[in-house]
């Protein structure tokens, strides 16, 4: 059954108005019709809903009943991910969505390749970033819709992770300290930290480090950065949250 997001201000009496870009995709992509069910979330709750009416701007459904969602983890990761060329963002907002990472930052760091340049244009990546993460969250039946933030800056993101707990940042210049058996968690928020392309330099590790920061292998073959994130998310899913669990 197809899955769709809305807000709860599309939640009127017994009906939830469906608006935007997924009234075409409703429409004209998948051809739904009258009486054909869907589910829609909203705020973590997953609502049956059937097709009423079908307008030019919106599709009308009535709630046929309600259910908590039961597909999120426990645990709520937030990627910060260094900066990566061409597509490769795409790919790792795709697939660690699917996995079940909640948040995303994209990091311009020292050894990005990517630099930010044209404001305008980095929104309109960020943009297209969420689209992707909608889109995922779509296909793998989440119960909340992950959100891209706005590109930042390593300094900005020390900020952010000032005084914060469980930051975790795969390094291939770590050879000993593994995740498995050795992190040690203090709430269910993890700030997964990934480097780009060219890696982490050094100060910036030692800035991570001074945050509190675990720094740990992914095991001896090295990663390229868009594996890395998808990796660290499942084993850190997999010892702390649901994957693998039924």
């Amino acid at each position: 059954m197809h899955r769709f997001f809305a807000n709860i201000e599309q939640l009127i009496d017994n009906n939830i108005e469906i608006i935007g870009k997924d009234v075409k995709h409703i429409k004209d992509v998948l051809r739904l019709k009258v009486k054909e069910k869907i589910e829609v979330v909203i705020d973590g709750y997953v609502y049956l809903c059937e097709i009423i009416r079908l307008e030019k701007d919106k599709v009308l459904t009535q709630v046929i009943e309600k259910n908590k969602g039961r597909n999120e983890s426990p645990i709520h990761i937030v990627l910060y991910q260094g900066l990566a060329k061409g597509n490769k963002m795409d790919t790792i907002i795709q697939k660690c969505t699917e996995i079940g990472v909640k948040e995303f930052y994209p990091v311009a760091l020292k050894r990005s390749v990517v630099k930010v340049k044209d404001i305008k244009k980095e929104e309109a990546k960020v943009e297209r970033w969420n689209t992707i993460a909608d889109e995922a969250a779509k296909q793998s039946k989440r119960d909340i819709l992950p959100k891209v933030h706005n590109i930042i800056s390593f300094d900005q993101m020390a900020n952010i992770l000032k005084n914060e707990k469980n930051i975790v940042v795969p390094y291939e210049d770590e050879k000993r300290n593994s995740i498995k058996g050795n992190l040690k968690l203090d709430g269910d928020k993890i700030h997964l930290i990934i480097g780009p392309e060219g890696g982490f330099e050094q100060d910036e590790i030692e800035r991570l480090k001074s945050l509190g920061a675990n720094i740990f292998t992914l095991g001896p073959r090295i990663l390229r950065t868009e594996t890395a994130g998808a990796v660290a998310t499942t084993i850190l899913l997999y010892e702390f949250g649901d994957l693998g669990v039924i």
